[in-house]
């Protein structure tokens, strides 16, 4: 492991600290748990996003694009939302 050193305000210290009794941990342990999930999730979420848009291109290329007008989403919407006929 390690050693760095976080500058961190009061109000984030108390509630790392309140959190860190609560689970019978330390606020360091807190901090490595939070940023390995934040770390793996930001390496899935990049991934899956990619394969998304990788799995996406071209659907549509069958289909006719259609010039918008000024205010057709907003009347679309409107009428999505029932608040016009």
């Amino acid at each position: 492991m390690h050693r760095t050193n976080i500058y961190l305000d009061k109000e984030l210290c108390a509630a790392l600290d309140r959190l860190a009794a609560e689970e019978g941990t330390s606020r360091a342990e807190l901090i490595r748990r939070v940023l390995g999930r934040w770390l793996a999730g930001r390496a899935n979420d990049e991934q899956e996003d990619l394969d998304a848009i990788n799995g996406s291109f071209g659907v549509l290329g069958h289909r006719e694009v259609t010039e918008r007008q000024p205010g057709d989403r907003e009347r679309h919407l409107d009428r999505l939302w029932g608040l016009r006929a």
